[in-house]
Parts: C-alpha cells; structure tokens; sequence
C-alpha cells in the first residue's frame, strides 16, 4: 500500500501509483528507522545503484541502531549505493534536517505523515522501507520484485511545468463568512482533554457524519451535550487549554458533525488549534472570557477578522484575537488542502 500526498488516510494498492516519477526517497522516522527496517533495506540496495537524479536519504532512528549497521556493515552498502545517510534521529519529520524536500519535489517516505509542508514543500508518498528503496532503484515507485535492469532516466518538459503552473493558480473559489452569530453553549473548565471530547472507544469509527453523537460524552456534567446542541450553536469554553491530550482529529470532526459552528476558549491546546485551522473549523482565543457576563443560551455575534465578540442580551461587546491572514486564507478555502 502506498499513501498519495497530502493524506496519509489515502490508501491505495501500490499498483494504482506505479511508475511515479520521483526525486527523492527517505528511509527513516520513528516509524521506520528501526534495525530490522535497515536490514531489509540493505538487502535492496546490495549490488545495486540508487537511480541517476534521485536523492536517497537514510537515517537510522538511534544512534544504538546507527551503531549496529555501522559494525555489521550496512553503512557500507547503503554508500556503495549512492545513499546519503546522517546521523540519527527523526530527521525528515522535522524541519529542517535530512529528509525535507523542496517546491516541485516528489519524495517517497517512510514518514508517518505526509501534510502539506510536514516534509518539506513538495508532495510526499508514504510507503514501506521496502518500496522506497525498490523505487529509489528504478527511479519511480515500484516493488522489490519489480526493480528494473536500468534505471529509467526522466527528462523535464515545458508543456507539463506549464500544466502544473496553472493547476497551481486555480483556486477554490467557495467563500465562508466572516461574522459568525449564534446560541452559545458554556462550558466552565479547564484542561478539557480529546478524550474528554471524543472517547477513545469511538476511534473506530471513521464517518464523521457519526460522531457528533459522542461529542463531549466523556465530560462529566454534559454527557448529554449532543442531545442538546443544534446546529448553529457556539460552544464558548470558559477555561484554559481546551483540546490538550492526544493529537485526535476526531476531538475537532465530532464538533464539526454536530453542526457548531464556532469554539471560543481562553486558550487551547496547540496540536488540537492546529488540527481545527488545517481543518478550516473556526476557533478564537479569548482570554477574558472568565470575566465576562455571558449565560448558556446566550446569542452573540463574533467577527472573524476584528475579534469583536457582542452579546445580544447585555449589548457588549469583547475583543478577542482575530483570525491570522493564513487561518482566515485557510478557512475560506475549506482547509488546508485545495478541495
């Protein structure tokens, strides 16, 4: 199997991908960076060239593993090879270091995630140590029992530059609004945990339409909050670090199955806010929301981009933080990636 760029829940049979051209190839992560990774991939690339044009990067998980390969001999099949291999560590996860690739680049990964800009600028595959580096061989992807005799040699062309320039400059065209107004639905915690949002027992389940159902189910005292909630709603957390704990996207997909359509908090957990911009599901930061006058049923009206947020029932209004350019450029596309 092989995960197509820009989501590693796109799954499909190597096959439906063969024969991508690619510049790139990683081997390494904490998924795939462990000894009996790197001696699968030594038994590959034994006798055999890493294809012309094509930059292979190794990077053992540990420097105990590093270690090992060195004293049984695999760093030195992996250099015979062409491979460049760094030091350990996570590598092409992170920023910065081995494994990144560049604008128009096409990496094949052993990653665990491919997003947009988590390995780099370009578009990232993701597959097992086995297939990336069959297809580091052949210079596109394909499978240990299908490495070619000679690499095959790929030629840049202007008329398909020119095609991927002006996918580039089409853009989605669906705008949401920017002033949100509705019933609100107050909640007064702290440190409101994904677990507390969306239990773990409900993981399994992959339609989002499902679970809003379970929204809060494993919050003590608004067990029945999905019953309740009605579309339209706000939810308005009157505490700090809402959406701490794991990094579930189901935490911020259940609230969007229910309808709400907006989360004010005075802080929230920074994979949780991450997960809900990427997703384009609106959430503020307040942090005076503890101080204000505002009641469970309450309608107020919120403003996007200036971060006024005014009650109905008092005629208040309250600053809160704006929408950043790139959450309001991301929430009027759809999400981070071009639907």
């Amino acid at each position: 199997m092989v995960s197509r760029p820009g989501e590693p829940h796109d799954t499909v049979n190597v096959s439906e991908v063969s024969g991508q051209k690619i510049d790139s190839a990683f081997i390494g992560s904490c998924t795939n960076g462990r000894m009996n990774d790197m001696v699968k991939v030594a038994a590959i690339l034994k006798n055999r060239k890493v294809a012309p044009g094509v930059v292979l990067k190794i990077v053992p998980a540990t420097d105990k593993i590093w270690k090992q390969c060195l004293n049984d001999g695999l760093i030195d099949i992996f250099k015979k090879s062409g491979a460049l291999v760094s030091n350990a560590g996570c590598a092409g996860c992170a920023a910065g270091q081995v494994g990144q690739n560049g604008p128009g680049e096409v990496t094949i990964s052993t990653g665990n995630r491919n997003f947009p800009g988590k390995q780099g600028q370009g578009n990232v595959y993701l597959a097992s140590p086995e297939i990336v580096a069959a297809s580091a061989i052949a210079g596109y992807i394909t499978t240990p029992d299908n490495i070619p005799d000679k690499p095959s040699l790929f030629v840049k062309h202007e008329k398909s530059l020119e095609t991927a320039k002006l996918k580039s400059q089409q853009k989605n065209t669906y705008k949401k609004e920017s002033v949100i107004e509705g019933r609100i639905c107050l909640i007064q915690k702290d440190n409101i945990d994904t677990d507390m949002i969306f239990h773990n027992r409900y993981l399994a389940i992959t339609d989002i339409k499902e679970m809003g159902q379970y929204t809060f189910d494993n919050l003590e005292g608004f067990e029945d909050f999905a019953k309740k909630a009605k579309p339209g709603d706000i939810v308005v957390i009157s505490g700090k670090n809402f959406g701490c704990g794991s990094s579930r996207q189901q935490a911020v997909d259940c609230l969007s199955s229910l309808g709400i359509r907006l989360i004010i908090a005075e802080s929230f957990g920074v994979i949780y806010e991450r997960n809900a911009i990427n997703a384009a599901f609106p959430i503020i930061t307040c942090k005076s929301l503890s101080g204000m006058d505002l009641k469970d049923g309450d309608t107020i009206k919120v403003n996007l981009i200036t971060g006024d947020i005014e009650n109905h029932r008092t005629k208040k209004v309250y600053a809160a933080e704006p929408f950043s350019d790139v959450q309001f450029e991301i929430y009027q596309k759809g999400g981070l990636l071009d639907k």
